[in-house]
């Protein structure tokens, strides 16, 4: 062997682990959290169909590490960490109080949420600057909530008690509170506002009798929507209209609902995780806000509730079953 064919065998073999980083550095490793149970949760699948349009095959160009807390919410920070521990490109959170524990978590790795009100909750500076590592989509759902009561109104006009299921751990939803407090003043409905903390929901969804509300109201928290299946039947069980602020829970059987579309969100959500792993900053992808609002109906749930849903109402829905 000749000094030159050394000298370019040593080169060679020194380069080797530098390409091998290279090669793998370039397929992208995401990190996923979600509060319930695996495939409970539509957006996640929204997600997955969004990177699949991108060009992304999970298991090829893409690594999806996803975890799962089951309903076991103080299991959500561990779980955090234990994708951060991967070395994960980008941690994806959905709901505000998922996004907040991944905050405190990292102030370094990139963090595509979905949150109700992102600048109230203190997740971004502002929508158009976030300025630090977080970005991705709000719901501002804030804005329409007040419909929620208008509609109920509407499909059973002798409603009076409406209890609240919402999560008071998230900041998203306390001008979401008070906006559905000042709607129900103009209505005249009283409110009665239940916690699903974990150490609180069973006794929340045992004051869901007749005696103590007319209906309820289904608030679109991240920590809610695992429990749907059992909102939905708790309803027929106990003879209650029930609007969900979620578009599936129409699907599985609830009465109505009047919401974003999660799908098609966390589909257009991927948009932001493919740019990040392009090489762009969090700080410098603008948050948008969803426009579209769509109603839902089921009238088979209706019939046996023995509601008549208004001709009127019919007409302006998005998704009518029968």
């Amino acid at each position: 062997m000749t000094r030159r064919e050394f000298i370019a065998l040593l080169g060679s073999t020194a380069a080797w682990p530098v390409v091998a980083w290279a090669q793998k550095s370039a397929i992208g490793k995401i990190g996923y959290v979600w509060s319930g149970k695996p495939g409970s949760n539509v957006g996640e699948a929204g997600l997955r169909q969004g990177l699949a349009d991108l060009g992304y095959v999970i298991g090829r160009n893409l690594i999806f590490e996803a975890r799962y807390a089951e309903g076991q919410q103080d299991r959500i920070p561990a779980l955090i960490s234990e994708l951060l521990a991967l070395n994960v490109d980008v941690l994806v959170t959905p709901g505000t109080p998922i996004s907040l524990a991944a905050q405190r978590a990292t102030k370094t790795v990139p963090i595509v949420c979905m949150s109700g009100n992102p600048v109230g909750a203190g997740l971004v500076a502002s929508l158009s600057h976030p300025g630090g590592n977080i970005t991705g989509m709000s719901l501002l759902s804030g804005e329409y909530s007040a419909k929620w009561l208008e509609l109920i109104s509407q499909v059973a006009p002798k409603v009076h008690r409406i209890a609240v299921l919402w999560n008071a751990d998230n900041p998203a939803l306390l001008a979401e509170r008070d906006q559905l407090q000042s709607a129900a003043r103009v209505i005249g409905l009283e409110l009665k506002f239940l916690s699903v903390r974990a150490v609180e929901v069973e006794a929340s969804l045992a004051a869901l009798v007749p005696a103590a509300a007319d209906a309820f109201v289904v608030v679109d928290d991240a920590l809610l929507e695992p429990l749907l299946p059992r909102l939905i039947a708790l309803a027929a069980e106990r003879h209650l209209p029930a609007l969900y602020a979620f578009s599936t829970a129409v699907q599985q059987g609830g009465l109505m609902s009047y919401s974003a579309n999660f799908f098609e969100m966390w589909r257009h959500l991927a948009r932001y995780i493919d740019r990040i792993l392009k090489g762009e900053r969090p700080a410098d992808l603008p948050i948008e806000q969803t426009t579209a609002v769509t109603l839902a109906i089921n009238l088979n749930t209706a019939k046996a509730l023995g509601l008549t849903i208004p001709p009127t109402l019919l007409a302006t829905a998005d998704e009518v079953i029968e």
